[in-house]
């Protein structure tokens, strides 16, 4: 199989769909699916199989995001894409995560989100693009708003985590609002 991949100034971005996941668990020994995933281990690969094998896709709702490899040795170090897609209305929810805490703040989410925001407006034909942010999280709310993400409201206890709910704030960026 060949990888779709968009290329930055320091990483490489691999395309993974439901035809890639469908491809490497097909095919790929669990080390070959721990070193590809970017897991750490084969309990971490289980947990994965198994949303994998419940279905990541309905008939008009998808995920489609993008692995952040180290351009200089291809080493997984995070993912940027839409885990919410729907495909009948043209929107996507973004999410992104970087997993080595040492290469936050260097501006590597910056670098890969612009080029993903393009890829869902120019390739998934997305008229929206929404995010969902902690009111806590410093970090995403600059990359979001520097990026003219426009906030609508807050959604009270709209995550559960640690045994907590947790508010977000939800921000939307328009096809038409978009630069390109």
């Amino acid at each position: 199989m060949i990888f779709e991949l968009i290329h930055t100034d320091r990483l490489i971005l691999r395309k993974i769909d439901n035809e890639v996941l469908s491809f490497v668990y097909g095919n790929y020994s669990n080390e070959e699916l721990i070193n590809f995933l970017g897991l750490n281990s084969l309990e971490e690969l289980n947990k994965d199989k198994e949303k994998f094998n419940n279905g990541l896709t309905t008939h008009n709702k998808k995920i489609l995001y993008f692995q952040l490899l180290d351009i200089k040795n291809e080493n997984v170090i995070g993912w940027c894409g839409y885990h919410t897609w729907y495909t009948d209305h043209e929107r996507a929810e973004i999410g992104y995560g970087l997993f080595i805490e040492n290469l936050k703040n260097q501006g590597l989410m910056s670098e890969t989100i612009v080029p993903i925001i393009e890829y869902g407006f120019k390739l998934m034909n997305l008229n929206r693009i929404e995010a969902f942010l902690s009111p806590n999280n410093i970090p995403s709310l600059k990359l979001i708003k520097k990026l003219n993400f426009e906030k609508e409201g807050l959604l009270k206890s709209h995550y559960y985590s640690n045994g907590i709910y947790e508010d977000s704030e939800v921000y939307s960026l328009l096809k038409n609002d978009y630069g390109n």
